[in-house]
């Protein structure tokens, strides 16, 4: 067990070889290591820079074989895009060392720097190829005349309504504005019609609910201003109105209506009576023949209808007229001292006259015309003798 004195003498030296293999050994194997690691670094930036050239090369080859603007945002979106191939190479950097991280960068760089310069050129090479197509397709002759443009006119109704407002204007009045969606108290009560009248049906008028409606007169107007200004006042009303009439020659739905107020002293019904000739010979003509008729509305007392001397047939009766031979054109009369009241002025001191008259009739009379409907039809033909 002891071992002879040679054996004795020889361990030592056993034991030193095997710490200075074991040196040895830790010694190389860190050198050993690092040269591993290396070469695996270097590996990653040969075929990373392989991967950038590949890239490029497919990236021209596409750009060179597309077609039109389509084919290259997909190329774009393919390469350049968030999750194109470009950026996914870039994302493998952190396999790099730090020396090596600026090298293969700058490379991507330039190979995005070359794709988009490429990328341009292609993009401005089918624009103009685009534009040459263009052009060869859509040649024009300039030696060939041109489409004459048509220019649009005014509607007989809009004509008549600026000559009216010219008429009124010249003698003193201003013109009013108000709402088409009315309360029924400016719509009705304000202008002293009872809850049990005709009017208020709702065969006659369209209600939104039980306190608006769509208002059937531009009276509403009248009131309104008289609520918020002190006489001397002198206005007409123009705008569209709506009624449950059926559509017929003289009758529509929907129609346009003018009314004029006139409050002041000493106003009387001759007041009325000269206003309303002077305005009818200044619309149609010295010739025109008018005509007053008794009748009542709520609103005003007296009350008349002014009647004109039928165009169609002068008095002697047709289908337009209904055989009378006239047609009414507007209602008017003096002011109610109740409605001046709901307004807030004296009656007592103050008196004043109203008419109303529907716009389409004085155009019908104004140009001969026989049919309401016409002005709704929008047919050209009819359109443009005007």
């Amino acid at each position: 067990m002891g071992g002879t004195a040679e054996s004795n003498a020889f361990r030592p030296c056993a034991v030193q070889m095997q710490q200075r293999a074991k040196s040895f050994f830790y010694a190389v194997n860190p050198v050993r290591k690092k040269y591993r690691i290396r070469t695996e670094q270097e590996r990653n930036e040969i075929q990373m820079k392989a991967q950038l050239e590949a890239i490029e090369k497919k990236a021209f080859e596409e750009l060179t074989a597309a077609q039109d603007l389509k084919d290259l945002d997909a190329v774009r979106v393919k390469y350049l895009g968030k999750k194109g191939e470009l950026t996914a190479i870039l994302k493998q950097m952190g396999k790099l060392s730090a020396e090596e991280r600026p090298v293969i960068g700058q490379l991507a760089n330039q190979v995005r720097a070359q794709i988009e310069e490429r990328l341009e050129e292609t993009k401005a090479n089918l624009e103009a190829h685009l534009l040459d197509q263009r052009l060869a397709t859509e040649t024009l002759d300039v030696t060939m005349p041109g489409k004459r443009s048509v220019l649009g006119k005014k509607h007989p109704i809009t004509i008549v309504l600026d000559e009216l407002k010219e008429i009124f204007i010249g003698m003193g009045f201003d013109v009013a504005q108000g709402p088409e969606v009315e309360l029924d108290y400016y719509n009705f009560e304000a202008l002293n019609i009872p809850k049990d009248h005709p009017a208020r049906d709702t065969q006659d008028t369209f209600y939104i609910n039980d306190n608006v409606v769509l208002r059937t007169q531009t009276s509403p107007i009248q009131i309104r201003v008289m609520e918020k200004q002190k006489p001397p006042i002198r206005i007409i009303a123009p705008g569209r109105v709506y009624r449950s009439d059926a559509l017929d020659a003289t009758h529509s739905p929907l129609f346009h209506q003018v009314e004029g107020l006139v409050v002041d002293k000493n106003i009387t019904m001759a007041d009325l009576k000269g206003t309303l000739e002077v305005f009818v010979k200044r619309l149609y003509g010295e010739e025109s023949v008018v005509r007053f008729r008794p009748h009542h509305f709520p609103f005003t007392e007296p009350s008349a209808e002014l009647d004109v001397q039928c165009f169609n047939c002068h008095g002697e009766g047709c289908r337009l007229c209904k055989g009378e031979g006239w047609i009414e054109i507007l209602g008017c009369g003096m002011v109610h001292p109740k409605v001046l009241e709901n307004c807030g002025i004296d009656p007592e001191e103050y008196s004043g006259f109203a008419f109303g008259m529907g716009l389409e009739r004085l155009v019908m009379r104004r140009y001969n015309i026989d049919d309401l409907r016409l002005f709704y039809e929008n047919d050209a033909r009819f359109l443009n003798q005007f």
